[in-house]
């Protein structure tokens, strides 16, 4: 696997009250629920980035406000008007 190496001031993570590798974990879920919701990797690839099990990925995203379904409330409410 790829390696990306980020400096991070040392800062930031005194301020957020962790250490290099929590902090690390927390922004590869981060940016794999940023990915997803923006679209650009699907649930799978990005449960994949985030190091999590995909349904246990799905359940997180609740944690951040973003919806595992990709429909939009007028897309919905049109699904369910069709039906």
């Amino acid at each position: 696997m790829p390696t990306l190496n980020v400096e991070i001031p040392e800062e930031t993570l005194i301020s957020l009250k962790q250490d290099a590798e929590s902090f690390s974990k927390e922004l590869r879920l981060l940016a794999a629920v940023k990915l997803f919701e923006m679209g650009k990797l699907s649930s799978g690839r990005a449960a994949q980035l985030s190091g999590l099990p995909r349904v246990e990925f799905l359940a997180v995203l609740g944690r951040y406000g973003v919806s595992p379904f990709s429909l939009t409330r007028e897309e919905l409410a049109q699904d369910i008007a069709n039906a």
